[in-house]
């Protein structure tokens, strides 16, 4: 069985530059998605992400970070690491599509899809608060939103 993959994809109406160091420079990705993180992403390091509003932060081991094109991290997920991969294609002068994939989910078959389906919703929340915050100055809220304290999950 091939195993699923999540993927994510978004054009973003801002040079490839900027939308690039929008996800490299914590305190811009924190406008759209963590809270705080410890430093820029460089290859060979290890960045610490983390959510304040659920009290949950993750190690993030920077395989890979190619100039207004490509990052490539390692990360936990439910079960053993996963690996994330951004790509970003100028798209025109003044747009990026930025395509997200996050691979390499572990354990039985139905952990593996649920793994990949909440994956790609999440990525989707990302790049869509991207996208608001960058072309708009807007920070929409969509991850600190998408689990609200107090109301069951669903």
């Amino acid at each position: 069985m091939v195993k699923p993959s999540a993927k994510a994809e978004m054009l973003i109406r801002k040079p490839v530059a900027e939308v690039f160091e929008a996800f490299i420079n914590p305190d811009v990705t924190s406008k759209f998605w963590f809270s705080r993180g410890s430093g820029r992403l460089e290859a060979g390091k290890t960045a610490l992400w983390s959510w304040d509003m659920y009290d949950f932060s993750v190690d993030v081991d920077v395989k890979a970070v190619e100039p207004d094109r490509r990052i490539l991290i390692e990360w936990p997920g439910s079960v053993g690491t996963t690996t994330v991969e951004w790509i970003f294609t100028p798209f025109g002068n003044d747009a990026t599509f930025v395509s997200i994939t996050n691979e390499g989910f572990q354990g039985d078959e139905d952990a593996v899809v649920q793994e990949a389906i909440g994956s790609t919703e999440g990525f989707a929340f990302v790049l869509a608060g991207a996208k608001a915050y960058l072309e708009h100055g807007i920070q929409l809220n969509l991850v600190p939103d998408r689990f609200p304290q107090g109301l069951e999950n669903s």
